[in-house]
């Protein structure tokens, strides 16, 4: 059985949690909600640890600048 990693885990019980707590409801779309969930805090924390140099934190994340500038602009990030 494959060990599932601590950022796998917490979605997972995240997205148990949501689904439970629907009551009836009808969902979000949960791909992007997820998603966006966990892109915006880890771009976050990637620019902060590369000292807000976009060359180095979009090598960290391995998406070239553009893309990184394009979901800075997205999720309003400076």
């Amino acid at each position: 059985m494959i060990k599932e990693n601590d950022i796998a885990y917490c979605v997972r019980k995240s997205v148990e949690s949501y689904l439970k707590d629907l009551d009836g409801e009808r969902p979000h779309p949960l791909h992007d909600m997820v998603i966006s969930s966990v892109e915006k805090p880890l771009i976050e924390m990637v620019l902060k640890y590369a000292g807000g140099n976009q060359t180095r934190a979009a090598e960290l994340l391995g998406i070239n600048r553009n893309t990184l500038r394009s979901k800075m602009k997205h999720y309003q990030i400076n």
